[in-house]
Formats: structure tokens, C-alpha cells, sequence
């Protein structure tokens, strides 16, 4: 559960609690304590404090006001879509904070559960990797490293250029794997009929393909045959760089995502949406304990 809340020095913050208290949850406060107090890098939700003392943990993080990248790209309710400019910068920077991750630290951190969820857009369309909780911490060369990522990120870039969910109802309301489906289209020569035809409207139909070639090297079986998350980074930037058109205008007032201002209680339990804590004192613990 995560709730929107105001510190003393009336900064907002997101709180993420616990719904339940076992050991496994606890595991997996501390887990993405440790991870979090080691990382500091701009396309990484920042941790700013913590409080254990009360029966149920709590994290505070910086408030990412506008919500989960999967609110964006599967909106409830109707929205202009987001721009492919918009989805490969995204891409972009979600890749340099899992390069950072894998290799700019004293131990490289897997992520392991890189989802639109779990990438956060600020107030400019920022993205921001959060949900720490199953990471972990792995000691290893650079060639058993490559084999132990999975290929989770390749899933993400599919939904940016498809606009598809990573399980989604085909025209006859059959549930598919996204994954399954874009591979066979690959093999068959029809990814076009995969496409999102919103961003090949926009004339992207053959950087979409050049999106499409990294995403099914990120699923390769193979660990050798998966780029590192650096080499994902860069040909994404050189993709973004070669459009050479400036980042469109985006409304986000046209998506009910969780804003500031907003005193609505939400539904959502993942880091797609925030509650509103409305209690001074849990407030005030909190604030003792960072």
C-alpha cells in the first residue's frame, strides 16, 4: 500500500506500507533498504528515510506525481496516447538507471521485477525505476552476470510500441502473452500487425522495427545473446537522437492519474498510485525514524 503524506517541512512523500506484517514482507522492506541506501542515480526513486519501529514497516520515498508508466500506456479511460518520442526517451532512461544498477556499483543489483508498474513518471515525463522489495545484491563477473538478468526490460519496450499489456485479449477476447505473440510475428515477417498503429501514424513504422530487433534480443533464452542494459541505452538514445524532432506536448490531464492536489482515496496497491495518509501521528513516526 502507498500513501501520498506531507513532512513537517511540507515536502510530499510517498509512504509505502505494508498491508499485512509476516516475514516475507518484512524480508522485503529490508532488502530494499539495503539496495536503496547504496544507489543514487536521477532515474531512480529516491529513498528518504524509513521507519521500523512500528508493528507495521514503512518506507518514505520522493513523491513521482504522475503516476506508473503502465497508468499512462493503459489508461481506464480514454486519453490521447503517449508520444513515441515521449515512449523512447522513457525507454531511455529506464535503461541507464538498470545499466547503473548492473554495473555502476560496488555490487551489481538486479532489479527483478522490471514492469511499467514499477517505472514512475515525474511531473516532465521522467521516468523513475522503483519497487526494490525482490532485488537482489549478486557478486559476479561480467559473463555470469549476463546469464543470471533476465530479460524482463524486453517486455517493457514491447508495450511501448505495441501499447499492448504483457497479457492482453486478441480480437476475440482470448487472453495471449505479448511476448508469445510478438515473437511469432518476428519469425512470420507481420510485425506491423502488432504495432501500435497510433505511433506508426506518427511515421515511426521503421524505428518502431529498430525498438523491436532490441526488445527480442532482451528475450533471448540465451544470456550471452542478451545485450547489457548499457548497450540497450545507448542504441535507444541514438534511435531517440536520429528522430531529431522535439519532445511532444503531453496531457496528462486527460488521464485520472493521482495528482498532488488530489485528497481522493485510491484503489491501486502497487506504486501506481498513491493513498492519502491522513494521520499526524503515523506522520510524525515516520519523520523520527528517517
Amino acid at each position: 500500500m502507498v500513501y501520498r503524506g506531507i513532512l513537517d517541512d511540507h515536502r510530499i512523500v510517498a509512504i509505502k506500507r505494508s498491508k499485512k506484517v509476516d516475514e516475507r514482507q518484512k524480508d522485503e522492506f529490508i532488502n530494499e533498504i539495503i539496495v536503496l541506501s547504496q544507489i543514487n542515480h536521477r532515474h531512480i526513486v529516491r529513498l528518504l528515510g524509513c521507519c521500523l519501529e512500528l508493528d507495521v514497516p514503512m518506507l518514505v520515498y520522493e513523491y513521482i506525481s504522475n503516476g506508473s508508466l503502465f497508468d499512462v500506456l493503459h489508461p481506464e479511460h480514454h486519453a490521447s496516447p503517449l508520444p513515441l518520442q515521449a515512449r523512447l526517451t522513457i525507454a531511455e532512461q529506464a535503461a541507464e538507471a538498470l545499466a547503473y544498477l548492473h554495473s555502476a556499483t560496488n555490487r551489481s543489483i538486479i532489479h527483478g521485477d522490471v514492469k511499467p508498474h514499477n517505472i514512475l513518471l515525474d511531473n516532465d515525463l521522467s521516468a523513475k525505476v522503483s519497487d526494490f522489495g525482490t532485488s537482489q545484491l549478486v557478486p559476479m563477473d561480467e559473463d555470469d552476470f549476463m546469464m543470471f538478468v533476465q530479460g524482463t526490460f524486453g517486455v517493457v519496450l514491447l508495450e511501448l510500441i505495441t501499447g499492448k499489456k504483457a497479457i492482453y485479449a486478441d480480437d476475440a477476447w482470448e487472453k495471449r502473452s505479448l511476448t508469445t505473440s510478438f515473437l511469432v510475428m518476428m519469425k512470420e515477417q507481420r510485425l506491423r500487425d502488432i504495432l501500435d498503429d497510433r505511433m506508426v501514424g506518427e511515421g515511426g513504422e521503421q524505428l518502431l522495427g529498430e525498438v523491436a530487433v532490441i526488445a527480442k534480443e532482451c528475450l533471448s533464452v540465451k544470456g550471452e545473446e542478451r545485450p547489457s542494459m548499457k548497450e540497450v541505452a545507448e542504441r535507444l538514445h541514438s534511435l531517440r537522437r536520429f528522430r531529431r524532432q522535439p519532445r511532444e506536448e503531453y496531457d496528462l490531464g486527460e488521464i485520472e492519474l493521482v495528482k498532488a492536489e488530489d485528497t481522493r482515496r485510491c484503489t491501486e496497491t502497487d506504486t501506481s498510485g498513491y493513498h492519502i495518509l491522513d494521520s499526524s501521528t503515523l506522520l510524525n513516526n515516520v519523520d523520527a525514524g528517517r
